[in-house]
């Protein structure tokens, strides 16, 4: 039997969450709530929701006399629901990306991606009040590891987007790909059903960072820099495969590529991230071929090394394909923009520029002729 390991940082915020979680329930019912019946006392760290003592977690009106709260407020829970979920999460993706990443490539990822959303929900609160002079929002607690959980989702389709996880013994099968998207819709209807929009909010915030740092500033190693030992790295990962739309089901990702460029284009003009050049795009889609390629390990058994024999193949064989289309628009695109000023027609364009037609899972699609 393999010695079951957790690796440090994962071991840490594990402890973390369930210490400062049992110690915010026991402030909670000692101190603010005094003279509650044992109804009140068992119910409200099972499932309630605005449980949270002012300098352990986010509370707009009075945060900000502890600052302390904007990272600690990640790893308290508000309820025992939570608290399960929050630690599952952590035990197997922690562990996962931290074995991928490193320690300290995993700390700074948790940083970032606890903090900014933190950041971000309190400054939508203290909006909340200024524009409507209402104190509700003042009163909110902002508390919980659903950043992270967004965060987690996102690394999962950078690593293995391919990946197949099967639930309830194989009777629900889903590639990683699909469940940010269905993280963000789930949280999105209990915001709006159940009224759970501080969790909404952080899902969102969430999200958006840990893509944005993926996408733009992690720095890794380069496939050269494994092969010579040179230390060069990737700033980022500009693969095709892990643009914004591709978070989205096919029948949306046109308009939202359209929603990403003008986000892209705020960016820019913020200085917040820099444009990618043609060399950083074929570096990130050589490095996600790669990626596909190396058997990674599966993410609820991380000692393991991925899939076996035809399954693997399958997950790279998908990738590959994903990866051959995704440079064929980017061919079609660049040939439509070079044809109006030389004056070329399409079909010179596409002989200048060639094209790809592999497509292994659809091998009686039509073949599409230049008009």
């Amino acid at each position: 039997m393999a010695r079951f390991y957790l690796p440090p940082m994962t071991r840490a915020l594990l402890a973390a969450t369930v210490f400062f979680t049992l110690l915010n329930f026991t402030l909670l019912n000692s101190a603010l709530h005094p003279r509650s019946n044992w109804v009140e006392r068992v119910a409200n760290p099972l499932i309630g929701v605005g449980n949270g003592i002012p300098y352990l977690t986010i509370i707009p009106g009075k945060s900000i006399v502890y600052p302390w709260v904007f990272a600690l407020a990640t790893v308290v829970e508000q309820n025992l629901a939570g608290l399960i979920i929050n630690g599952a999460t952590l035990f197997y993706g922690g562990r996962y990306l931290e074995r991928a990443w490193g320690e300290k490539e995993f700390a700074k990822f948790i940083l970032f991606v606890a903090m900014v959303p933190n950041i971000l929900s309190f400054l939508l609160y203290l909006a909340a009040y200024v524009i409507t002079s209402s104190t509700v929002p003042l009163h909110t607690t902002i508390s919980g590891g659903i950043a992270i959980q967004a965060g987690f989702l996102v690394s999962f389709k950078q690593l293995v987007p391919e990946h197949t996880v099967a639930i309830a013994k194989g009777l629900l099968r889903m590639r990683v790909k699909h469940f940010p998207a269905i993280f963000l819709l789930a949280n999105t209807l209990s915001g709006i059903v159940l009224g759970t929009e501080t969790a909404m909010f952080l899902a969102y915030f969430g999200f958006m960072t840990a893509w944005i740092y993926l996408r733009f500033y992690r720095a890794s190693p380069s496939l050269s820099s494994a092969a010579t030992g040179d230390g060069s790295v990737i700033k980022g990962d500009a693969s095709d495969t892990f643009a914004f739309a591709h978070f989205f089901p096919e029948p949306i990702q046109t308009p939202m590529s359209h929603f990403a460029d003008g986000i892209y284009n705020v960016l820019l003009s913020l200085g917040v991230c820099t444009p990618f050049s043609t060399e950083d795009i074929d570096a990130g889609n050589h490095q996600a071929s790669a990626r596909a390629e190396g058997d990674l390990p599966s993410i609820m058994n991380p000692n393991s090394r991925g899939g076996r024999g035809g399954a693997t193949r399958a997950e790279a064989e998908r990738r590959r394909a994903l990866a051959l289309k995704a440079l064929d628009k980017r061919l079609h695109a660049a040939a439509a923009r070079t044809a109006a000023p030389a004056t070329q027609s399409p079909s010179d364009a596409s002989n200048v520029l060639g094209e790809t037609s592999y497509e292994p899972e659809r091998p009686d699609a039509p073949t599409t002729s230049a008009s």
